[in-house]
């Protein structure tokens, strides 16, 4: 599998991003060469199974998070390869860098509470019929961490709707027993929404961050499948 990651100034998950992807190539005895990383001001993008936005603070988040670096000359190149169809994963900041890029629908806003918030959170998979997704099983919980105080999903009613009914929300925040309620969730997002897809599938956006629990190291596993099943569709 040949993977890129987007560096932006202030991304600070590229590294942890990479480093997941090829520990789950190796896991998986894919022997593809290792992700490269691409600096935003480069115009032109290597051959990609699959290209990854990773975390941080793109521009020190100037004017609204992922707004710049939406216009980045690298944008250009992913936005045309994910609509031909090359699986993109944007993770916090890049999630924020997809919507403004216009490749997922909605925005992301300042936390309810104002505040930075950073722990561990619970969230329920939607779907287990995805690329990013074929690891885990339909209704599991899995913890991940957050790191953001702008990641407030919000989108009009009508966005929501299709959302909802095109089965296109990935993880909602929830109860250790899966209930979806208002005290699980850590920023206010509608819905609940931790996470959401493209029309096809193929794009996917989301606030938690599943590259900082890849290891027992790192007090959990639970992110690791992600990659796990990215490797498996892609390699």
């Amino acid at each position: 599998m040949k993977a890129s990651v987007i560096v932006f100034p202030g991304s600070n998950c590229d590294r942890d991003a990479a480093v997941a992807l090829q520990g789950a190539m190796t896991a998986m005895g894919d022997k593809g060469a290792a992700p490269t990383m691409v600096w935003h001001g480069d115009s032109e993008l290597p051959d990609s199974d699959l290209i990854l936005l990773p975390g941080g603070f793109s521009y020190g988040d100037y004017l609204r998070s992922g707004a710049m670096a939406a216009h980045s000359p690298i944008m250009r190149e992913v936005v045309r390869r994910a609509k031909a169809g090359t699986p993109v994963l944007g993770i916090c900041n890049g999630f924020q860098v997809l919507t403004e890029a216009g490749l997922l629908p909605g925005v992301l806003m300042r936390n309810a509470t104002l505040r930075f918030i950073c722990k561990d959170v619970l969230l329920r998979v939607e779907r287990d019929d995805t690329p990013f997704t074929s690891h885990y099983k339909q209704d599991q919980v899995v913890r991940f961490p957050i790191a953001h105080k702008d990641g407030c999903y919000f989108a009009d009613a009508g966005t929501l709707y299709l959302l909802e009914n095109e089965n296109r929300i990935a993880f909602r925040y929830c109860e250790a027993d899966g209930a979806v309620t208002e005290a699980a969730n850590p920023n206010g997002s509608s819905g609940n929404i931790a996470g959401i897809f493209n029309e096809t599938g193929t794009v996917l956006g989301m606030m938690p961050h599943p590259e900082r629990l890849i290891d027992p190291a790192l007090s959990g596993t639970d992110g690791i499948h992600m990659f796990s099943s990215l490797v498996e569709a892609l390699h």
